[in-house]
């Protein structure tokens, strides 16, 4: 029986991406038309902090514009990317396939339609963006197992993710439809595409209690994901039940990218990008890559929406296109390492 070795991600490896996290999001409050000294920056920061009372020497003005515009763009960003990057894993770890991605199961495909039915069609009720979101994502993830289950055996993993790009670019189409139906939607409908984390408090809180439950349930279940790795059999000798460990994944990484595209829009390639930069430095065990992957998401697309807002300054990138600029390369480096070894 292959033995599956039970680690931790190791203490060095998290305060390393918990350092780039913070430097990474500083640089994000950094980033602006306005001229604010980064020690002025993080003396604010930390008066936001409970119990710490610093003079950052700021203005209202200047005070205004961090904690209202920048702070939650920046968080927005962190709990996005670290939602698309867990859910990734998730798929990668329940599929056993590398290219396992939120965008290319039609999770996001699916949270992409129903989202677009619920602005086109119920405009103005915020609240039934999430629940529309998770229904698509949860959708579009079950007919792709579905129909790649109905292809055969045979293909494996490699049939379920070509099911997803059948199924993601079938959904796509039908949300194509569903914007011509609402032209007056269809600016907004079109920026949400592109991906957007600029959406503020509203939906900083709005996000929170959906990423929190994906994280945790994403989170305890690396140890047995690791033991999935080594197959059905094993992994029913040693206790676990893999059906019902995959469901709970499938469910907990559909509700993450729900979570994430409902209040970002379709932000691609985190999924793929980091969970294989973190294998790549600290080990495929899950019980790493999941954390990291949370962490490292999260720093990818603070810097993302930071070149977004600065490249072309004063005006702003949509961050979907720089997270293409970065993914399509890399997801091409990808299939040519990955190419004739899917399962």
């Amino acid at each position: 029986m292959a033995h599956v070795k039970p680690a931790r991600a190791r203490p060095v490896w998290l305060a390393g991406a918990l350092a780039l996290l913070a430097v990474v999001m500083i640089a994000g409050l950094l980033g602006g038309a306005a001229d604010i000294a980064p020690w002025q920056v993080v003396l604010q920061v930390a008066d936001w902090l409970p119990f710490v009372s610093a003079d950052a020497g700021l203005t209202p003005v200047e005070q205004g514009l961090l904690y209202e515009l920048r702070l939650p763009r920046v968080l927005l960003a962190a709990v996005v990317g670290g939602l698309l990057a867990m859910a990734g894993a998730g798929y990668q770890g329940v599929f056993r396939n590398p290219l396992a991605d939120p965008y290319l199961l039609g999770a996001a495909a699916g949270a992409g339609l129903t989202t677009t039915v619920a602005v086109v069609l119920l405009p103005g009720s915020a609240l039934t963006t999430p629940v529309a979101a998770f229904a698509g994502a949860v959708g579009g993830v079950f007919l792709a197992y579905g129909l790649g289950s109905a292809a055969g055996r045979t293909g494996g993993t490699a049939t379920l993710v070509l099911a997803g790009v059948a199924v993601t670019s079938f959904l796509t189409a039908i949300q194509t439809f569903v914007q011509q139906l609402g032209v007056e939607e269809l600016r907004r409908v079109y920026s949400w595409i592109l991906g957007d984390v600029g959406g503020g408090w509203e939906q900083v809180r709005l996000v929170l209690p959906y990423a929190v439950v994906a994280a945790a349930v994403l989170l305890a279940h690396g140890r047995m994901l690791d033991v999935l790795a080594v197959g059905d059999e094993e992994a029913g000798a040693l206790g676990v039940r893999a059906t019902r460990v995959r469901f709970v994944v499938l469910l907990a990484a559909s509700l993450a990218t729900a979570a994430a595209v409902a209040v970002s829009g379709l932000i691609g390639f985190v999924g793929i990008v980091v969970p294989h930069a973190v294998r790549r430095l600290a080990g495929g065990s899950y019980r790493s890559v999941l954390p990291l992957s949370l962490i490292g998401g999260a720093a990818f697309l603070v810097l993302a929406d930071l070149l977004a807002r600065t490249v072309i300054a004063p005006a702003e990138l949509p961050i979907g296109v720089v997270t293409m600029f970065v993914g399509a390369p890399f997801f091409v480096a990808v299939l040519r390492m990955t190419r004739g070894t899917a399962t």
